[in-house]
């Protein structure tokens, strides 16, 4: 069986939850709320959450036979970049989790694989994982500042909104350049 030491986690650290004052009884049940603000590099390359923005964490701890239930809701501001016109997005985005942390020598160690469930270590849980699973997996990879997003003018890089109904970059073939000549009055 792994054995998990828990001088690895800091009890400190916004991210981690400590579940001393949680009965190891199954049913006992504690809510957790607090502002916690957004670790490094939680997004994907055109969005995200900024660094030390405030995540608003609503959540349940409750004992089962085999560890620690965590569920509720994690609200925060995303930011990044429209994919098709590169406008700025500030929005706000919740979402929720739900995760078993297994107790240290619990029968889990023995019937799991070690990344199928998360581990308690000691008293302690790092939300950490769950957190940047649930929010990196529900950003899009291709954001949109609008659902109707016209982009942009692949010739001139203007928005499209910017720009009049009849804008265009016609461009004539120069083997048939000769021929636009025909069309012209003579001055």
């Amino acid at each position: 069986m792994p054995k998990h030491s828990p001088s690895t986690l800091d009890p400190r650290s916004p991210l981690v939850l400590d579940t001393r004052d949680l009965p190891r009884r199954p049913g006992a049940l504690r809510e957790v709320q607090r502002v916690v603000p957004a670790p490094a590099d939680l997004g994907v390359e055109l969005i995200g959450v900024p660094e030390g923005a405030d995540l608003d964490l609503d959540l349940r701890l409750q004992s089962v036979s085999e560890g620690v239930l965590v569920s509720g809701t994690i609200t925060g501001p995303i930011r990044g970049e429209c994919g098709r016109c590169l406008r700025e997005i500030n929005e706000s985005m919740a979402v929720t989790i739900q995760e078993l942390y297994a107790y240290e020598n619990s029968t889990t160690d023995a019937t799991t694989d070690e990344d199928e469930v998360g581990r308690m270590q000691g008293d302690l849980i790092d939300l950490e994982p769950a957190l940047r699973d649930a929010l990196v997996l529900t950003l899009p990879t291709n954001p949109l500042c609008r659902e109707d997003c016209p982009g942009l003018c692949p010739e001139c890089g203007v928005h499209w909104d910017d720009l009049p109904a009849d804008h265009s970059h016609q461009q004539i073939d120069p083997r048939w350049a000769g021929l636009s000549q025909l069309t012209r009055t003579e001055e």
